[in-house]
């Protein structure tokens, strides 16, 4: 039997969360999961599971914080403004209906010596839709995979 999404939650590189339900969810898409071993800033070795690439549709009515993410980002800013003013998505779980979520690393690359935000993401609201568009990819940006939608 396979597994149902039921929704993503992504997690910023300071800590800060934001769960998606799968029906705010437009567009997805993640490049070539793959399973390595390694240990992660000095945890116990363990099995991750990095990808080559994402990109994904956020309608308007995913904009907002569920009480389990509670944080200051995102209650001062909203989702999309804090998405936007930080790119710093690190990884996300991939929840489903039962069983255990999936942990998908993303690439990342610091833009500055600050080691804040992400050179590989890109992230924008479109006018026209009204959905958040973001791409994790060291090849491509927003504007390359969406642009047709700004």
């Amino acid at each position: 039997m396979a597994r149902e999404m039921k929704a993503l939650k992504i997690l910023f590189r300071n800590g800060e969360t934001w769960t998606i339900d799968r029906r705010y969810i437009g567009d997805l898409w993640i490049k070539q999961i793959t399973t390595s071993f390694g240990r992660i800033k000095g945890s116990e070795f363990v099995e991750i599971h990095p990808c080559e690439g994402f990109k994904i549709e956020i309608y308007a009515e995913g904009d907002h914080v569920k009480t389990h993410d509670i944080n200051l980002g995102g209650l001062e800013l909203g989702m999309f403004s804090r998405a936007l003013k930080y790119e710093d998505i690190e990884r996300m779980e991939i929840i489903y209906q039962t069983g255990t979520p999936d942990l998908v690393y993303f690439p990342y690359k610091d833009k500055t010596t600050e080691g804040l935000d992400n050179e590989y993401q890109s992230t924008r609201v479109s006018e026209k839709t009204k959905s958040l568009y973001i791409v994790i990819d060291p090849k491509q940006t927003v504007d390359d995979v969406y642009g047709e939608f700004f």
